[in-house]
């Protein structure tokens, strides 16, 4: 297992990008609610193919949570419930969460995808503890920082029950988008730990300092990310997903905000590609944080005046948390104590 672990980390790491890059999926087709119940859907392991599995139908066996739709109107079974030729209303609850009841085979097959995809994750992450208790003795950090990773992953669960809940509120997002970051985060930092590198950069504390506020900087823009993306959903539900022309017509101060600050960060990222030329610290990384922003940047402007291109707004979340993964790698390995 010892031998195995640095791979079981880049194996984690990869699956929280996996992760990220499934929810901008779910973000870019409008499936955040295509399954209204969590952790089931429609009250199912497996999520119905057809609107007729989920259409309420006389003399027939419910299960205790299964979600129906009744002259548009969704129920849940609050016990087993078996129908007869009439529908009886009180066998059933309403469900009042959300303000709709519509069946999208495709949004909810997305949503459940993106659902599987965590779940795996989180099997991935059980072997990144049993893993990283080997190196108790040899250095406490793996495992603490393993077991602090898998809470978090737990509160992501928790706080992707809440989403669903909440019927995508905002700020529900924008917690559950910074604390996938954090578990990015902490993932890099074992990775730095298992592979004690063994090339010697030079420090230098302006660079140091500089590539902190890019990490900032990073943070601040992705979560306010998540804030423009949910104006140009509420957008969708008043124009439908069709007339994506409308998506960002009147926008908020948080777009104008959003796009502006793309200057700044852009800067700063500048800033750092030039001392480390002119001071030849040896920083690969560098490079790779050009290239992301330039996908994060291109992305930006192509959604903005080509009305959304296929893939271009799930390329452009994920850019932004590669980005941030790769801010974040350079800074350990820029640090003056390693």
């Amino acid at each position: 297992m010892k031998n195995r672990f640095p791979t079981i980390v880049k194996v984690t790491l990869v699956s929280l990008y996996l992760i990220f890059l499934a929810g901008s999926i779910v973000r870019m087709t409008g499936s955040g609610m295509g399954c209204p119940d969590w952790p089931k859907c429609f009250g199912y392991f497996i999520p119905p193919t057809s609107e007729e599995q989920i259409t309420w139908q006389p003399n027939t066996t419910y299960k205790e949570g299964i979600i129906i739709i009744k002259d548009e109107i969704l129920y849940v079974a609050e016990k087993k419930v078996n129908t007869s030729l009439l529908f009886n209303v009180a066998n059933w609850k309403e469900y009042t969460k959300h303000e709709y009841a519509t069946f999208n085979k495709f949004h909810t097959w997305v949503e459940y995808i993106n659902r599987l995809i965590t779940v795996l994750s989180g099997f991935i992450f059980l072997f990144l503890l049993a893993g990283s208790l080997k190196f108790r003795k040899e250095n406490k950090w793996i495992p603490i920082i393993s077991f602090i990773a898998f809470f978090f992953m737990l509160v992501e669960a928790f706080l992707g029950k809440m989403v669903v809940d909440s019927n995508l509120k905002p700020t529900m997002i924008t917690i559950h988008m910074v604390i996938g970051l954090l578990i990015i985060g902490l993932i890099l930092r074992l990775l730095f730990i298992i592979r004690k590198e063994k090339v010697a950069f030079k420090y230098h504390s302006l660079f140091n300092k500089l590539l902190i506020l890019s990490i900032i900087f990073s943070l601040i823009q992705i979560a306010m990310g998540t804030q423009v993306r949910q104006f140009i959903d509420e957008q969708v539900k008043l124009f439908g997903f069709e007339n994506k022309e409308y998506s960002l017509m009147n926008p908020s101060f948080k777009f104008y905000f959003h796009r502006s600050f793309t200057i700044a960060i852009i800067l700063v990222n500048f800033g750092l590609f030039y001392l480390n030329q002119l001071h030849k610290l040896g920083y690969k990384l560098v490079k790779w944080i050009l290239v992301l922003l330039f996908l994060e940047t291109i992305t930006g402007i192509l959604m903005y005046y080509a009305e959304f291109p296929l893939g271009t707004q799930a390329i452009h979340l994920l850019s932004g948390a590669l980005l941030f993964g790769v801010q974040f790698y350079l800074w350990l390995q820029s640090r003056k104590t390693q």
